[in-house]
């Protein structure tokens, strides 16, 4: 993104610029804080539910960033109490695992957009200053399907703790295709 994009963004961004991201995937949340403060926005952060609820208690940000699943439990339920303390607040939710009842969940619960994992920064930026009645754009290079699949494949992967064939029984694939998809570099 050009510097001059950048400081254009800026002056977009509303007088409250406070923001809370929860999300328990620490370099994913480490690399967004960092993209978000360089954006203009006063991040705190949180690994869980609990932690996410007491930053929101503690002071109601004006915009929030969610991934559905913590530890914990479910990010639905800081968006909750986000929409409960702070109802002019805009959130948006993360996940690797879109569905459409949760996706439908959480806009019931306050949230005005839904991404999938990984999100880049500018799109995040987007779904989080677009108007209400409008959706963000659509990415100016989004991830191809392959990448995409391949990003899923590899948070399940992690998510069973590597072991390849509870991962390759969690996605109906057979443990040898599955071997040979992790074998290979990304897809770009």
């Amino acid at each position: 993104m050009a510097t001059e994009d950048l400081s254009f963004r800026q002056d977009e961004l509303p007088e409250d610029r406070s923001l809370v991201i929860v999300d328990d995937d620490r370099a994913f949340l480490q690399r967004l804080v960092r993209a978000m403060e360089t954006r203009g926005f006063e991040v705190r952060f949180g690994h869980s539910v609990a932690e996410g609820i007491d930053l929101i208690r503690d002071k109601p940000p004006a915009f929030a960033v969610v991934d559905m699943r913590l530890e914990d439990g479910t990010g639905l339920d800081v968006i909750a109490e986000l929409a409960r303390v702070r109802p002019d607040s805009r959130a948006i939710v993360l996940t690797g695992y879109g569905n459409i009842a949760t996706a439908v969940s959480a806009v019931k619960l306050g949230a005005v957009d839904y991404l999938a994992k990984p999100a880049d920064a500018d799109d995040v930026t987007d779904a989080l200053l677009a108007p209400s009645d409008s959706k963000a754009p659509p990415p100016d290079n989004p991830m191809s399907a392959d990448r995409v699949r391949w990003e899923h494949i590899q948070r399940v992967y992690e998510l069973c703790n590597r072991n390849v064939s509870e991962t390759a029984r969690r996605l109906n694939m057979h443990r040898r295709t599955l071997q040979r998809i992790l074998a290979k570099r990304a897809p770009k």
